[in-house]
């Protein structure tokens, strides 16, 4: 009961980041890992298949609010599908140490880019993404997420932010991009063995609550407050990965 209770709790708090931030999921392996005692291939399989409803929820919220831009969300979805599948699929034999080096340097690079931008793209409207561009994001989020166990936000909210996209549809299409990447990566990591359902379910009772509360947060505090915010919160995770991976190595 007391580890079932830790495990939910974890989902919540990640669930909060998420929806709030769109970066939440990156804690979620971690600490199953180092705290819970979960072996990392059941943990990702835990945590992706958690973000089935956290996509779910935090979709329907940030769609209510209009802040999701449909057109790029199909472009993005059309790449996360094959992407998924494949980090899935290679999920087994790849390297977790150089996996956790290219994200924390990809989120503390994209992190200090918009903390010191001189301009600050928090209007409306999204500067102009191609097509083929929104599917090369989506493909590479896909992989490394389902790679990983991080959640699509965590990879595309940062990639997002570095061509200039608004702080709100940039979290938006992380919530939509979860729905194709957790539901294939899950269904091949059941196909593979990986997956322990109970486990997943009890991270998702509280990933979906968390994200509800996050996503009403963002929405509540000022675009540029939540800019800095999210900059901040950045460059926090990539330091934190990086400390990781040092301590394990050295």
């Amino acid at each position: 009961m007391g580890l079932s209770a830790v495990i939910v709790g974890l989902g919540l708090l990640a669930g909060l980041s998420i929806g709030a931030v769109g970066i939440g999921g990156v804690i979620l392996v971690p600490c199953l890992v180092y705290f819970a005692g979960v072996p990392v291939h059941a943990a990702i399989s835990a945590a992706t298949m958690s973000f089935v409803l956290t996509g779910l929820a935090g979709t329907l919220l940030y769609a209510r609010a209009k802040s999701i831009r449909w057109n790029m969300a199909a472009w993005l979805s059309a790449g996360a599908a094959p992407g998924a599948l494949a980090g899935a699929f290679a999920a087994h034999s790849a390297s977790a140490t150089l996996l956790e080096i290219a994200i924390g340097l990809l989120t503390a690079l994209s992190g200090l880019h918009r903390l010191f931008s001189t301009e600050r793209s928090s209007g409306l409207s999204a500067k102009r993404i191609s097509n083929a561009t929104l599917s090369l994001l989506g493909a590479f989020t896909g992989l490394i997420s389902a790679l990983t166990g991080t959640g699509g936000p965590l990879v595309l909210v940062p990639l997002l932010l570095w061509f200039e996209c608004p702080v709100l549809t940039a979290v938006g299409l992380s919530q939509v991009i979860q729905l194709p990447i957790s539901l294939l990566a899950t269904a091949e990591n059941y196909y593979n063995g990986n997956l322990f359902p109970s486990l997943g379910g009890m991270l998702a009772l509280g990933v979906p609550i968390g994200s509800w509360a996050g996503a009403k947060i963002a929405h509540g505090m000022p675009k540029a407050a939540l800019g800095r915010l999210i900059s901040i919160l950045l460059v926090s995770v990539g330091a934190l990965i990086f400390s990781n991976v040092a301590a394990r190595l050295f």
